[in-house]
């Protein structure tokens, strides 16, 4: 592998400035740094749950650069064409790739990182120990990436999501709706194992975005990664600013449904679906704490049992 250090620059001014007050992990102190977030575009994000999440972020909070990476070096631009604007009679503007870390505060003044921009095409080993590196090197506590995956689920329903995590204990609050399976990896993912490997924490949050939606911007999508995210992480990350778009966007599915009885129509399956089978484990939302949460095994016989029994409808 070509050294790590040589796809990316620090900005080493503005890594003393901001992480400077920040109690940095060391050796004999259990002091906890900084959090990661991180959401790459160019893998699956259903909703544009992580775009909208990342954008959330960026506008309303306070943001200084600390790492640049070279993307001339990790991406293909034939299979990842950037957006360029032709005005009259010249190019007007170039949709510059880019893949950073920037440091944020939080509504409350609390400091985070978050890694963003564009997921390479090439070189996912070496820029993942660049970020391993990194991690060590700015006391990184905990990474947490999001985005969103489509489902058959309604939007009439409350969201549900994936937490998945290197260590159970991150994610024992949650209740995983899949078994074993294989799937087309992510840098992302990738990332959040090899970060695993090396002892370090870290989690991500999937949301389950119905499926006739995922080619649209789902504002409460977005809204339901980041309460995750703060829940996990204590940050104030100020989503109540998406409640606006996310009523919105509410509001445009509704209308749409109205206009269309195909639409319409999936939308009553899948919610004669999804209760039919929260019915099945006696809970009204596969989100409510009122009751204690099945485990993996129990939600799985149960989910097993309804599709016999409605195999023939």
């Amino acid at each position: 592998m070509l050294d790590p250090q040589g796809i990316y620059e620090v900005d080493e001014d503005a890594v003393a400035r901001t992480l400077a007050e920040q109690a940095l992990p060391t050796p004999d102190a259990g002091r906890a740094g900084p959090v990661m977030l991180h959401s790459l575009r160019g893998f699956i994000d259903a909703g544009a749950t992580g775009e909208i999440a990342e954008g959330h972020l960026v506008e309303h909070l306070e943001r200084t650069r600390l790492v640049t990476f070279d993307v001339d070096q990790l991406l293909d631009y034939r299979s990842k064409r950037a957006a360029m604007t032709f005005d009259a009679d010249r190019w007007a503007d170039y949709d510059e790739p880019f893949l950073v870390i920037d440091h944020l505060r939080d509504a409350e003044g609390s400091g985070f990182l978050l890694l963003h921009g564009v997921e390479p095409d090439l070189q996912w080993e070496r820029v993942i120990a660049a970020v391993r590196g990194l991690v060590d090197r700015l006391g990184v506590s905990l990474t947490v990436g999001f985005h969103g995956i489509p489902m058959g689920v309604p939007h009439t329903r409350p969201l549900s999501l994936t937490a998945h995590a290197t260590r159970p204990g991150l994610v024992e609050d949650y209740t995983s709706f899949f078994g074993r399976v294989q799937v087309p990896g992510s840098m992302a993912s990738l990332l959040e194992y090899r970060l695993g490997e090396a002892g370090h924490d870290a989690m991500g949050f999937t949301v389950h975005v119905p499926h006739y939606l995922g080619q649209s911007r789902y504002a409460p999508a977005a809204v339901a990664a980041l309460q995750h995210v703060e829940r996990a992480t204590g940050l104030d990350l100020s989503t109540g600013l998406l409640a606006a778009a996310a009523a919105d966007a509410t509001i445009e599915v509704e209308r749409q449904v109205r206009e269309s009885a195909e639409v319409a129509a999936v939308v009553k399956a899948l919610e004669e679906q999804y209760d039919a089978f929260t019915r099945s484990v006696g809970r009204t939302s596969l989100l409510a704490e009122q009751a204690p949460l099945p485990t993996a095994e129990e939600l799985g016989a149960e989910f097993e049992r309804f599709l016999a029994q409605h195999g023939d409808d």
